[in-house]
């Protein structure tokens, strides 16, 4: 999974303090840093890069827009203890999209945005 990232310290802010991801790879070159995170115990990767590293000039200009306006949803993760989890998220300055909530669908989630406005879901497993 690929998330794009404006400053990738600040998005390790979120993603390593706050949902507790840990580092497995990370990766600087011409100015540009990509950082390989998941949560342990698991396999899955989670790719936090730079919209501007591979790309065009202008394809990395809409990547920015896109994000500027918060449309890109970046994840939906899951934990035994949502409430809990969601203290945790908030407490790190994450900024609150929705709280805990019974959704019509099933699901009991929450939303947050990361520090560069993408959308990220936690659902109680």
């Amino acid at each position: 999974m690929f998330i794009p990232v404006q400053d990738p310290e600040a998005a390790l802010g979120f993603y390593r303090d706050a949902l507790g991801l840990e580092i497995r790879m990370d990766v600087a070159s011409e100015g540009l840093r990509w950082v390989t995170l998941g949560a342990p115990g698991q396999d899955v990767g989670i790719v936090l890069f730079q919209p501007e590293g591979g790309r065009s000039r202008a394809e990395a200009d809409q990547y920015l827009s896109l994000m500027a306006k918060g449309s890109i949803q970046a994840a939906i993760f899951s934990s035994d203890d949502l409430d809990t989890t969601f203290e945790k998220v908030r407490a790190s300055g994450a900024e609150v999209v929705e709280e805990p909530t019974s959704q019509p669908w099933g699901a009991r989630d929450c939303a947050f945005r990361d520090p560069s406005g993408n959308l990220v879901r936690i659902a109680q497993a």
